[in-house]
């Protein structure tokens, strides 16, 4: 598996997603099967059966979140280049068929979130952006058809 890089407050909220599933959801998925398991007869007991499907879905989440941070990599904002866009780049933009201004950070996938603003470096609109400067349109191919985007500021 490659690097994941990632913002500090990325990795930190991986960490305490980690921590919630391990320290709190796993202990009462263990309990549920515990109580499950009191009342007998395993084979039709469909608490038990609910509760092992959680615990497996449960740590299936876990190990992938451990993978992640075992490669994650924070960024160093203060040595970023601010020329161009890239990961950790806040990029303002206009729309060119309808002049809407839009304003994006570029994100690692782990931490893309469209109601915050943050698209991941994976999206296409990202892969159009990277290494571009302030003035430059680019053109992205997304599923509404063909944007023309000219960059108007990155931080």
């Amino acid at each position: 598996m490659a690097f994941e890089y990632m913002s500090q407050e990325g990795y930190d909220k991986l960490v305490a997603e980690l921590h919630q599933l391990e320290s709190v959801e796993l202990p009462q998925v263990r309990e549920a099967i515990a109580e499950a398991r009191d009342k007998g007869d395993l084979s039709e007991n469909f608490e038990y059966h609910a509760a092992k499907r959680e615990q497996s879905r449960l740590l299936g989440r876990i190990r992938f979140k451990q993978k992640v941070l075992a490669n994650a990599r924070v960024i160093d904002m203060s040595k970023l280049a601010n020329g161009s866009v890239q990961l950790l780049s806040q990029v303002e933009m206009t729309n060119l068929a309808n002049n809407a201004r839009m304003t994006y950070t570029i994100a690692s996938p782990h931490e893309a979130n469209l109601r915050e603003g943050k698209i991941s470096i994976k999206s296409p609109i990202a892969q159009a952006l990277l290494n571009k400067k302030v003035g430059d349109v680019v053109e992205v191919r997304v599923p509404a058809g063909l944007l023309k985007l000219r960059i108007e500021s990155i931080t």
